[in-house]
């Protein structure tokens, strides 16, 4: 094809090798000029084909995709740098062969970093890294070949030998790591250095759907939405990888060099930068994972002027972090930091920079989040009990002025250290107003409508809405030691239980009877009695869009006797049950025709189902570290289950438990 555009007529750059002295000061973008029209409109044409490949036969995909690398040879970075070219391209390189996309990764080397620097053409890299991180594994097991099986050869007969996806990958690390500092503060090439990142340490990549994922701007993957592009959500992206041995040195001695070349000045810089600190951000991660990251001079020491090594304090660090504390950018940075922070360095944080101002910090619409990853992250007993002391005087204003995330958060590391549990529910109670015994009777409501007992007492019942706050502090409080349970439950079975039965037909309000009924450290009595206040009232409960999760949790906190009692009871209302779609998923639960046609095999099907419960419990009981992996497990199982639509959420999930 010709045109008037200036060809790129080889794979080697006319202007020679732009990526060994270059000057970040004089570098721009690559510019070879624009797209011939003729060549324009051709890859427009075919990108119906690659919004939708369907074909026949394999046959004929490989002889499509050779004849669309035919028509752009010789023109391949000049296309990547148009804002539609690139686009399609990146389309093409999904149904590409691995020779293809080896011969197109090959072709940037001769002018990557004014590449990864331009505002396509980084898009079009990003994507080649995403897919040879999907081949490095195959390529690992000798599955990968320059030439599949059934691939016509180019029109020249012979195929060039391209370098392996491994020898690419350290190519372009090399390429970049003396400008690593200039590419991380670049709002393009950021994106691909996390990437690269991710790559070199098999960590898994981020589901690009995810609108919060960090490897694509918001702009970028709503710009590819919007003109029918797909992210690359490759199964073999979403886990850990296999990674070839070279990688590890290669990324040791890219995070060296990197954290020398970078200096105390540009740390801070990119520490408050929203396009440099996610890389700052993933490369701590990498260098807390080899024990590298708190050593003297480090990059975090460097970030943080010099708080790491402890030596003589910087004139001007007290007032950095503090900026850094209310800086939107720069808490986030301090919220990963507190993170990954050894339980002495946490301290030494603390003491310095959060225990004299706890207060104002945890009422600030900024610092408050960066103070509730602090508690959150308390590393010791000890630690965690100074803070209980320091916050327990805000309790009651943490909870009614918008911050009872900083309470959360209290509670989340009570349960993980399993210390602290009844300071922290005491200074809660106080906070409520529920220090005697009268006002202890309505600490259910308290939490579920997050008010204090004064204005409890004076409100509405009927027209408190429900606090998805106060839903999360009870279902944070029903995970401590049973004793400071108690107080809740005491309340709970105080309450009138047709006041109380309206709360299952709440989104809110079911979540915190889920919780009860689902909770490990309650008896098996309590649980019974729980269960008994919903006699009668399982049919009504199953049709009902939340009340059918209730009836799914009843089911499998009871023994068999209670499990046939509630089946009964559904049986003899079960037109009325199978009407609802809800309901219909709950006697499949149930497995309520098994029971009808053969009872005795239902019978011992749940015998050797809580067979198997109390093994497997008895094994958790054992090993505690099974036990905390188990737990969260099962949390990120619980924030995997939102995303699903509700039909299928909560059923599907309890149905496989």
């Amino acid at each position: 094809m010709e045109g008037e555009s200036t060809p790129f007529t080889s794979i080697e750059a006319e202007d020679g090798d732009h990526s060994m002295d270059i000057d970040e000061n004089n570098i721009s973008p690559a510019s070879y000029g624009l797209v011939n029209p003729e060549l324009q409109s051709y890859l427009k044409s075919c990108e119906a084909m690659l919004d939708n490949p369907q074909f026949e036969l394999p046959e004929d995909r490989i002889i499509f995709v050779n004849n669309v690398y035919s028509e752009i040879k010789n023109y391949e970075l000049q296309l990547t740098t148009d804002h539609e070219c690139s686009r399609i391209l990146e389309k093409l390189f999904r149904i590409s062969s691995e020779y293809q996309i080896k011969r197109f990764f090959a072709l940037t080397r001769d002018d990557t970093i004014r590449l990864v620097i331009h505002r396509f053409s980084s898009h079009t890299i990003q994507t080649l890294l995403l897919l040879t991180a999907v081949a490095l594994e195959r390529e690992m097991r000798g599955e990968s070949s320059d030439l599949a099986t059934g691939e016509e050869p180019d029109s020249d007969a012979v195929r060039t030998e391209m370098p392996k996806f491994e020898e690419l990958v350290l190519t372009l690390v090399d390429t970049l790591q003396p400008m690593w500092s200039f590419l991380m503060s670049n709002e393009y090439a950021s994106h691909i250095l996390r990437v690269l990142l991710l790559v070199l340490s098999g960590r898994p990549i981020e589901d690009q759907t995810n609108p919060k994922n960090t490897i694509k701007s918001r702009r970028s993957a709503k710009y590819v939405e919007d003109r029918n592009g797909e992210p690359i959500n490759h199964p073999a992206l979403a886990k850990q990888r296999t990674v070839p041995e070279s990688f590890a040195t290669a990324l040791d001695k890219l995070l060296e060099k990197a954290s020398e070349s970078i200096s105390e000045i540009v740390a801070r810089d990119l520490a408050n930068s929203p396009v440099g600190s996610p890389v700052l951000q993933l490369m701590l991660s990498l260098q807390a994972e080899k024990s590298q990251l708190e050593k003297d001079g480090s990059l975090l020491d460097k970030c943080l002027m010099g708080l790491v090594s402890d030596g003589p304090a910087h004139p001007r660090r007290d007032a950095v972090i503090g900026m850094m504390l209310q800086d939107v950018v720069g808490s986030h940075f301090l919220q990963r930091a507190v993170e990954l922070m050894s339980p002495k360095l946490l301290k030494r944080f603390y003491k310095q920079y959060i225990c004299s101002k706890l207060k104002e910090l945890a009422f600030h619409p900024i610092s408050n989040f960066v103070v509730q990853s602090v508690l959150s992250n308390a590393k010791t007993d000890e630690q965690l009990k100074s803070m209980i002391a320091e916050i327990q005087p805000h309790v009651g204003d943490l909870l009614f002025k918008q911050r009872p995330g900083v309470v959360r958060a209290l509670l989340d590391s009570s349960i993980r250290l399993k210390c602290g549990a009844a300071e922290i529910t005491d200074a809660l109670y106080q906070g409520l107003g529920a220090s005697g015994e009268k006002e202890r009777k309505e600490l259910i409501n308290l939490l579920a409508f997050l008010v204090p007992y004064s204005r409890f007492v004076q409100a509405d019942y009927n027209r408190l809405p429900f606090s998805l706050q106060g839903s999360l502090i009870i279902q944070s409080i029903l995970k401590l030691p049973s004793s400071s349970c108690e107080p809740l439950m005491e309340s709970f079975f105080a309450q009138d239980p047709d006041m109380i039965y309206e709360w299952c037909k709440d989104p809110s309000g079911s979540r915190i009877i889920e919780a009860i009924i689902s909770s490990k450290q309650l008896p098996v009595v309590t649980k019974r009695r729980v269960l008994e206040r919903y006699a009668n009232k399982y049919a009504d409960l199953a049709a009902n869009k939340y009340g059918s999760h209730i009836v799914d949790a009843c089911w499998r906190a009871a023994d068999i006797p209670y499990k046939e009692k509630i089946l009964i009871e559904l049986l003899q209302r079960e037109t009325q049950v199978r009407d609802s779609p809800f309901g219909r998923i709950v006697m499949s639960n149930c497995r309520a025709d098994q029971y009808k046609r053969r009872v005795d095999e239902w019978r011992e099907r749940e015998r050797n189902i809580q067979k198997r419960k109390r093994l497997f419990e008895d094994i958790l009981d054992g090993d505690t570290s099974t036990a905390a992996a188990t737990a969260t497990q099962n949390s990120a199982s619980s924030k995997r289950y939102k995303k699903v639509s509700l039909v299928h959420s909560m059923h599907s999930h309890w149905k496989l438990q």
